[in-house]
């Protein structure tokens, strides 16, 4: 496919209805009136969640239906996957990290895709980068100064990460130093055992130290999902977080044996969505953890579609945990453009 022919079919594509699904706009940023603002948090209410209840075979009934219903292809299928790249939190975090390697993780994060691509697939012009870039603390200043001017914000793991076992006075102080050295967003860790064990008023006192160390920085709380024992925990923890001023709720740490899956994502997107009826706030959402081709980001991209809307597949409100994606990503709007494949090795961060 040439520059030509691909430039008015992925424009077409991008804003043109279709009845079964609204394809999204591939610029990288949603209007004014639909960015929310920060999570001022509500007064702990356990009727907000006590009697909450899953139903377990409706939940995998509504996702065993999802991809038989739904299916995005050519031209549509290139424009979600641009804009599945601006809401890639672009991550490292391996106890071999070095400043080069999360330098050339910030360089990729400016440029995602190739420019030859982005031509031929006539989106040259617009601006696409990631949501952000995912580091440890030691790495933030790093990062900062890799992205200045780039508007890319970047996102410290803290409180402990991944366990979130440290004092919690550590882990306030952790948040802190990563807020000084520039970090715009802060993923924080929950003690799992204020989950398991039912201690719903420690959990939203925990969150709120949080919130409060974090200041003008936004802040995802990570639940850990695979750690919570039931989709009814999870969905008391998310509707807690929420309360206590979580402004994402988030699946995983990555580091879980069992990460992101569409079951968990669609429990979290209920209470998403019973908190926004309640509050009139709306929360954004970050699966994390195994989400490696773009066959998956696909079926989160279409889930959070139905579920909860279209301002939620924007980067203020969607942001997906990977490394691996965006190479994955890359290869298909490759095949789209030349109608071949290429290896991993020839795409950053594979």
């Amino acid at each position: 496919m040439n520059a030509a022919s691909a430039k008015p079919l992925l424009r077409d594509a991008a804003a043109a209805p279709s009845t079964a699904l609204p394809q999204p706009a591939a610029d990288a940023r949603v209007s004014a009136a639909a960015t929310p603002g920060r999570n001022p948090g509500q007064p702990f209410d356990p009727d907000w969640f006590v009697d909450q209840r899953v139903n377990l075979s409706a939940v995998e009934r509504r996702i065993a239906g999802l991809a038989g219903r739904r299916s995005v292809k050519k031209d549509a299928q290139a424009a979600w996957l641009l804009k599945a790249i601006t809401c890639i939190d672009l991550t490292t975090l391996s106890g071999d990290d070095t400043a080069e390697r999360v330098k050339r993780l910030c360089a990729k994060a400016r440029q995602p895709v190739r420019s030859d691509l982005l031509e031929a697939l006539g989106v040259a012009d617009r601006r696409i980068t990631t949501g952000a870039v995912c580091v440890y603390h030691r790495f933030v200043g790093t990062a900062v100064a890799a992205l200045e001017g780039s508007g890319i914000p970047v996102a410290a793991v803290s409180t402990g990460f991944p366990a979130g076992l440290n004092p919690h006075a550590l882990k306030l102080k952790e948040i802190e130093a990563s807020v000084r050295d520039g970090a715009q967003e802060i993923d924080i860790v929950i003690s799992r055992e204020h989950v398991l064990g039912g201690q719903w008023r420690k959990l939203y006192d925990e969150m709120r130290d949080f919130r409060a160390a974090c200041g003008e920085a936004h802040v995802k709380a990570i639940l850990a999902t695979g750690e919570l024992k039931t989709l009814r925990n999870v969905a008391k923890a998310s509707m807690v977080c929420m309360m206590a001023g979580a402004d994402f709720i988030k699946t995983s740490t990555g580091k879980e044996p069992v990460n992101a899956t569409l079951p968990v994502s669609l429990v979290m997107l209920r209470m998403i969505r019973e908190y926004e009826e309640r509050t009139g706030v709306r929360i954004g959402y970050k699966p994390a953890g195994g989400i490696g081709t773009a066959k998956n980001v696909l079926e989160y991209q279409v889930l959070m579609k139905e579920e909860l809307g279209r301002p939620w597949l924007e980067p203020e409100l969607f942001r997906v945990g990977a490394s691996s994606l965006l190479a994955d990503i890359e290869r298909q709007l490759e095949h789209h453009v030349t109608g071949r494949y290429s290896a991993f090795n020839r795409h950053g961060v594979a």
